[in-house]
Formats: C-alpha cells, sequence, structure tokens
C-alpha cells in the first residue's frame, strides 16, 4: 500500500504528531489515508468529528437527519448559536472545514436504515457508533459484523458513560454479545428524558476518536474485549472483561441474522402498538378546551421533581412514573385524568400502567408539556 504524502503546511499542522516516536510520519499518513464514518453528530458526534478532523483522518463521513436544537449547544459542541435551525450535518461541515481544510467531509443528511446501512458503511475503514437509540445501535451492529468493519461504541446517561470496540473480525465479541436483547420499548428514558451531564459525552466522545485513530493507524492497544466504564460523579473508570458469544445470532460460530432486519420491530416499536396508543391520546388544544369546561379532567404529572421546578402546568399533581406503581391507590380510577410528561414518552407508559390496573377514563398528552408550550400557552419554557 502507498501511503499518501504530507504537504509541507500538513507537515506544520500536524508536527505534534509527527515528532512522537510511536505515530511519526506513517502513522499520520495513515491517517490521511484513512476513512472514519461517524453515525450520528450530537452529544457522542460532536467532540468525535472535531478531534478526528483536527487529528488529520482524510475522509469523514457525517450521518444525521436533525437540525441544531438550543437544547443541543448544553453538549453539542461542535455546533453553535449561529448554526440554530440547520441541518446538523451542514453545522458539523461548516465547523470542521474550518478547523480542517485538509480532509474532505462528506455528509448524509438521513437516517441510517435496513436499506442503506451497507451503502453508507462499506466505503469506510472505521464505523463509529454516537447514536442514541436501540434500534440502530442493533443495526450499527449487524452492519458492521456483516461487513468487517470495526464499530467504536459509545454509550451515555445523566452522569455514565461506557466505550468499547466491537469487532469479531479481531476477535472480539460484538454489541448483541454484550447485549443479547433489547430492553422493553419505555424502559430505559433517552438523554432528553433522564437528562445528561453537559461534558460527559465530551469524555466519552475523546475516548471513542482516540480508538479510531489507535485503528487507523495500527499503534496501541483497542478496547476490543475491554469495556471502559466511566462514572463522572465519583470520577471513576472501571473496565470489564468482554467475550465473544460463540452462540451469538450475528458473529457466532453459526450465525442465524445473516441480513439486516426490521430493527424497530425488534426492540418492539410496531406500527400496531403506536395506532393503538393513538387511541388514547389527546392533543393539547383538546385539553386546553377541556379544563374550560365544568367539569375539567384530572391532570397527573408524572415527571421528576426537578421538571417540575421547571414549569408545569396549573392544579396538576405530580407522580413520578417510576413511583407510580407504588401509589396508585392514591388516584381516583371513577375521574377522567389526563398523564403528561416532558414529550409523551414517559406518560404514555403511565397510562399503559394505568389502564393495565383497570383505569380506564385515563388519557396521554400528545408531545407532552413541550408541544403544550408549541401550541397553547409559549410563556411555559422548554427544556
Amino acid at each position: 500500500m502507498i501511503l499518501s504524502s504530507l504537504s509541507n503546511e500538513e507537515i506544520r499542522r500536524y508536527s505534534r504528531h509527527l515528532i512522537l516516536p510511536e505515530f511519526g510520519m506513517e502513522g499520520q499518513r495513515k491517517l490521511k489515508q484513512g476513512s472514519v464514518l461517524l453515525i450520528g453528530t450530537g452529544g457522542l458526534g460532536s467532540p468525535l468529528a472535531l478531534y478526528l478532523a483536527a487529528a488529520g483522518v482524510g475522509h469523514i463521513g457525517l450521518v444525521d437527519f436533525d437540525i441544531v436544537d438550543e437544547s443541543n449547544l448544553q453538549r453539542q459542541i461542535i455546533h453553535g448559536t449561529s448554526t440554530l435551525g440547520i441541518r446538523k450535518t451542514e453545522s458539523a461541515k461548516m465547523r470542521l472545514r474550518d478547523l480542517n481544510p485538509h480532509i474532505d467531509i462528506a455528509t448524509y443528511e438521513t437516517q441510517i436504515t435496513s436499506e442503506n446501512a451497507f451503502d453508507l458503511m462499506r466505503p469506510y475503514d472505521v464505523i463509529v457508533d454516537g447514536t442514541d437509540n436501540f434500534p440502530t445501535r442493533y443495526l450499527t451492529n449487524d452492519a458492521c459484523v456483516m461487513l468487517g468493519k470495526p464499530n467504536v461504541y459509545g454509550s451515555i446517561f445523566r452522569f455514565e458513560g461506557q466505550a468499547t470496540v466491537f469487532s469479531p473480525k479481531h476477535g472480539g465479541p460484538c454489541y448483541r454479545c454484550l447485549y443479547p436483547e433489547p430492553p422493553p420499548p419505555g424502559l430505559v428514558p433517552s438523554c432528553a428524558e433522564g437528562g445528561v451531564l453537559g461534558v460527559l459525552p465530551g469524555v466519552i466522545g475523546t475516548i471513542q476518536a482516540t480508538e479510531a485513530i489507535k485503528l487507523l493507524t495500527g499503534i496501541g492497544e483497542p478496547l476490543i474485549g475491554r469495556l471502559l466504564l466511566y462514572d463522572a460523579l465519583a470520577m471513576r473508570f472501571r473496565e470489564l472483561k468482554l467475550r465473544r458469544n460463540p452462540d451469538c445470532p450475528v458473529c457466532g460460530d453459526h450465525p442465524t441474522v445473516t441480513e439486516l432486519i426490521d430493527y424497530q420491530q425488534f426492540c418492539g416499536i410496531s406500527p400496531e402498538e403506536a395506532h393503538r396508543d393513538a387511541t388514547i391520546e389527546i392533543t393539547p388544544a383538546e385539553v386546553a378546551e377541556w379544563l374550560q369546561s365544568d367539569h375539567p379532567p384530572f391532570l397527573l404529572d408524572v415527571r421528576e421533581a426537578n421538571e417540575w421546578e421547571i414549569c408545569h402546568l396549573p392544579g396538576a399533581v405530580r407522580i413520578s412514573v417510576n413511583e407510580l406503581a407504588e401509589r396508585m391507590n392514591e388516584l381516583d380510577s371513577a375521574v377522567e385524568m389526563v398523564v403528561y410528561c416532558r414529550s409523551g414518552v414517559r406518560s404514555a407508559r403511565a397510562v399503559d400502567l394505568l389502564r393495565q390496573a383497570g383505569f380506564r377514563k385515563v388519557k396521554n398528552l400528545a408531545g407532552g408539556i413541550l408541544r403544550w408550550a408549541d401550541e397553547v400557552d409559549p410563556g411555559v419554557p422548554k427544556y
């Protein structure tokens, strides 16, 4: 393999790499010739993209279909106030161009799916998973295994994070070896629902960037077969050994999953369930009108106490969804009830619990208090 040469400008830019005996000119040339696909340009993708671009990775692909929102800026440091409302891929590309004009950046303004995953991943040497949902994680894993690509994985939640490299091609496990089955839908809240310390994705994202650089250059010992756990509150790292499962349905000795599947369905998110949920949902406008009637509904807020302090609907009673099973006796099943949370996810779970317990006069506020702020009362703060 003939490695790309470095210009005088690049030698000056990467000089601190070049004087590392373990890295040198050869390592920098490998980075220049290497390619990384980042799935997600949010919390994890921001430090990832910045450090990979700064390091001189020659070809970076960015996959995202979201736009920059004000709530992103607490942690998604590649974006800024000036790029609010534009696509994250374009916002990231502008920042990376300014950071390093010597690299190629490709943007894919799309959601990665079973139909396009192979086409998106195939041209790249390393795939980095910066996503925050289980269907995409399983999809990314399976596609990487089938293509023989290393999958640099990271995950964050509240004050904790984890990182590893899934690469069965190099004797390590895949994501399914660690998590054979996804959790039930709604059991694990997203960062939008559960919160995240702003600097946490910076720590995990830079670890992922480090692993990608090591894989491209061949230096050091990658996190293959090792899961790194980080607790920000305790400022403590731990490491767990991971082993490939010979019975894994994707990377095992006799795989049974040999093509990409419907990952929404695999994770329990089916169109039928969405349709059933719609029959017990009510819009903010309908609730607002109902509250002005002679027989207004009882409002149940299932968020946490710190969220209640930010904002809440007048007259509501708060019982966290995590406390609901134990405190259900405090509620009257005979009265009409509207349940709400931030975006409608936790309240949907609460409505399911209530209906299973015999509550029939209960509805879920579609879109939660965020949609209420959009459609009924703009004075309610959005978070």
